[in-house]
């Protein structure tokens, strides 16, 4: 397939080695400018490209990049492209660490895919956003391994869905259907699934368990849990 991905960070550089290795076509962009991804295109094996460009690129498009830099994006990003193509967010919140208090994201109303797929005006598919780069681009297993990680992915695009699900397991990981984009909090930052590599019946288990409303209390206890650990990530930092 073409793939295009827009943020050549830790997620979108380690799901560049690992789709040019399976020979997929992909173009990686940041904001900077192809001249500044030399580097990256060494590591990856991805060609360079504009926003604009890697968009156009894609069967699949993947956008990995800051919260906060979301309403940044070219206003035009997706003009001409199909709407069957599926569109990927990565993203998670980092008030602390990262991108500052969005007011939208407090209240618990919306999901951060939600916002995402707002600013963007495309649906959207959230996956890769609650496992470490690393992990992505060292810890895929063929199919029927015991322990093989299973990834949540969440959208309210059917179609769209199963085509990354598809993707999802290719890169070797079980693709479990989280639901729709309102359910996507599951598996964001603070929840049990976050980090934790789960193998598919104990994520299965784990989003049945936290049922599919987020209640008050929810948010709460997991925005508490994902503030803890954002201060622990700045203390490692400053270290």
């Amino acid at each position: 397939m073409n793939i295009g991905i827009i943020g050549a960070g830790n997620i979108g550089s380690a799901l560049a080695v690992r789709l040019v290795s399976l020979g997929h076509s992909v173009l990686i962009a940041n904001s900077r400018g192809p001249e500044t991804l030399q580097d990256v295109a060494r590591k990856t094996g991805a060609t360079p490209a504009t926003a604009q460009e890697a968009a156009r690129h894609g069967n699949i498009i993947v956008v990995t990049i800051p919260l906060k830099n979301i309403p940044d994006l070219p206003k035009d990003l997706f003009e001409g492209v199909a709407p069957e193509v599926p569109i990927i967010d990565t993203s998670n919140y980092y008030p602390l660490l990262r991108d500052g208090q969005i007011p939208e994201l407090e209240t618990g109303d919306l999901t951060e895919s939600e916002w995402v797929q707002q600013h963007l005006g495309r649906p959207v598919v959230k996956v890769f956003n609650n496992i470490y780069a690393h992990h992505i681009e060292q810890k895929g297993v063929p199919a029927g391994t015991p322990g093989r990680i299973a990834l949540p992915v969440a959208s309210n695009d059917a179609a769209a869905k199963q085509q990354v699900m598809t993707l999802v397991e290719e890169l070797g990981f079980d693709a479990v259907d989280a639901g729709n984009l309102h359910e996507s909090w599951r598996q964001q930052p603070g929840t049990p699934s976050y980090g934790a590599d789960f193998p598919a019946d104990k994520l299965k288990q784990n989003l049945a368990s936290l049922g599919t409303k987020r209640t008050p209390e929810q948010h709460a206890q997991f925005a508490a849990n994902h503030a803890a650990q954002e201060r622990e990530m700045i203390k490692q930092f400053q270290s």
